[in-house]
């Protein structure tokens, strides 16, 4: 399967010093540029048994004698500079050891996969830049398994020829995050992501989309920094993506017809619900307890008795039967009083036979991922409070139809894995809110009940550590924060070296790459969104093998030729 990798070009240079825990010192041949050596660049030591993939994580220049810095060659000495380099003035390179596995010279090893590092290479073993049989012994390739396991998310710094595979069956079992400050394209990201999962058919997905972007196309920055037009997941997957949307006029401006209209009954609110809305709504703690206290006074119409009372003997009506403080009842009502204004929320009862959420469960059953547009109602507020409410009827959802599986234990009653996007998500995920709103619950405790989230966010460092370290897989992009930094590598080992990794990389089309979808940490340029790609998902093997009533191929190739 791959070639024999005992005699390569790329040397870079030999392993002169390093330790188990501290990692390995490499002494960079003097020809090669120092310029040329990147930090989290991947490469391979070749040891006598084994070969110990690496990252790049520090480069210094030295000298062997301090004499020379203090009496160094003039610029125009060109002749002695080279003279000295390599002996009299070298460059070591730091490298932290992933993984190894047996080389070729060991047959009697090679059925072995890779492993972590237990041990370290002799002195003077060789350094080499990696290859693409490199990369895909540790990462796979996306032909294997039919297509259904590995997805194809970029290439290593220098390597376009490369690809760098997330194993998807891994990436669905947790929840993932994708990180990255604003301009650094994580909507790309998830789009990416999302697209592999869905391609593959390793998971469902419901995602939150407060601003249009994921469903049908949207416009973009491009890499010449003027606007383009790029497709959404409902383009590339007509038969596979549904579309909900809360502004279903102007879905219809856009030239499109939703799916499914969401509307969302007071009746269908909780007070735990409106927690993660407290900052945006300015609403003090006394208020936000008062919601709890006309729960347990009025049940399920707690929010419409709220919101029909007008005067001041009916918010001291509220107050003397729940015991609550009337100025905390008026708040509250103040504060939740402007979503009456929006057409998706109403005060009339919901129904008891059919809404949003049984039309959710059902698309999702069937393997069809869906795409909440909001519209005009790309409100911080309206985003917390939907998302909140529908989450925590899908997480009840799921949990019931988990428990059913579990007691019959028949396949076909096994719920369909399931990946909530949510952008923002610090606002939900937030210290103090996290143990109480459904997705601290999801990130903390639904593995088991085949639900995770995919966590897009700006500023992981707002978000509780404890849903940090429980998430499985993360894509970082550049974090200028040393906070967001920090938190971005929470539950990681090594942090330290790769903190300055991530400090390196570009402001776009760059990110640190690790968790349990893949091997070892690695920085990847990321593919692009662009027509490459599409054609790309188009031939994508687990295409040739998907069936149904529509073909899949047979609509994109009506799309895109």
């Amino acid at each position: 399967m791959f070639e024999d990798t005992s005699f390569r070009s790329e040397h870079l240079g030999v392993i002169t010093h390093g330790s188990l825990n501290d990692g390995i010192e490499m002494k960079l041949d003097p020809g090669e540029s120092v310029e040329d050596v990147r930090a989290g660049t991947f490469v391979v030591i070749q040891g006598e048994k084994h070969d110990f993939f690496c990252m790049i994580t520090d480069v210094e220049i030295e000298a062997a004698n301090e004499q020379i810095l203090l009496n160094p060659p003039d610029p125009s000495d060109d002749l002695l500079r080279e003279v000295m380099q390599g002996s009299g003035t070298y460059v070591t390179v730091q490298l932290k050891p992933m993984l190894m596995m047996p080389n070729t010279d060991h047959p009697e090893l090679t059925d072995e996969e890779p492993t972590s590092v237990k041990t370290i290479p002799a002195h003077f073993s060789p350094v080499v830049q990696a290859e693409a049989d490199d990369v895909a012994r540790v990462f796979g390739d996306e032909a294997w398994d039919d297509g259904e396991t590995y997805f194809h998310v970029g290439h290593p710094i220098g390597m376009e020829d490369s690809p760098v595979c997330v194993d998807l069956s891994k990436f669905a079992e947790r929840s993932n995050a994708i990180f990255g400050k604003t301009g650094t394209g994580k909507t790309f990201l998830t789009r990416l992501l999302l697209a592999g999962t869905i391609r593959t058919g390793r998971a469902v997905n419901l995602v939150f989309d407060m601003h249009s972007e994921y469903g049908y196309g949207s416009q973009a920055e491009g890499e010449d920094g003027q606007a383009q037009f790029v497709k959404g997941l409902r383009d590339l997957f007509p038969s596979k993506v549904s579309l909900f949307s809360l502004d279903p006029s102007t879905t219809r401006q856009r030239g499109h017809t939703p799916d499914h209209e969401v509307h969302l009954h007071a009746d269908q609110i909780q007070p735990a619900d409106i927690l993660p809305l407290r900052d945006t709504l300015n609403l003090n703690a006394t208020a936000a307890e008062s919601s709890y206290l006309l729960r347990n006074q009025y049940g399920d119409r707690w929010l419409t008795t709220l919101l029909e009372a007008q005067s001041g003997d009916d918010f001291e009506q509220l107050a003397d039967e729940t015991g609550a403080h009337k100025s905390s009842i008026e708040a509250l009502r103040r504060k939740l009083a402007p979503f009456q204004e929006y057409d998706f929320f109403t005060t009339q009862p919901s129904p008891d036979d059919y809404d949003v959420l049984d039309a959710l469960l059902e698309n999702l059953d069937s393997g069809k991922s869906v795409i909440l547009e909001f519209g005009q109602y790309d409100d911080l507020r309206v985003y917390l409070l939907v998302a909140n409410a529908l989450t925590r009827r899908i997480r009840r959802a799921y949990e019931a139809k988990t428990n059913r599986y579990r007691q019959t234990q028949n396949e076909a009653d096994k719920p369909q894995p399931l990946m909530i996007t949510i952008e923002e998500a610090h606002k939900f995920l937030s210290p103090d809110i996290a143990n109480e709103t459904p997705f601290g619950k999801i990130a903390r405790e639904m593995r088991k009940f085949f639900v995770s989230l995919l966590v897009v966010d700006q500023r992981p460092s707002a978000i509780d550590e404890e849903v940090l370290s429980q998430i499985g897989t993360k894509m970082v992009a550049k974090l200028s924060d040393d906070k967001d930094i920090g938190a971005a590598l929470v539950g990681t080992s090594d942090a330290s070296s790769l903190r300055e990794i991530l400090a390196s990389l570009d402001a776009q089309q760059q990110a640190l790459l690790l968790g349990h979808a893949v091997p070892m940490p690695i920085v990847v340029k990321t593919r692009t969104y662009d027509q490459e790609f599409y054609d790309a998902l188009r031939n994508h093997p687990a295409a040739r093998s998907a069936d149904g009533a529509t073909d899949p191929d047979e609509e994109m190739e009506d799309l895109f030729y």
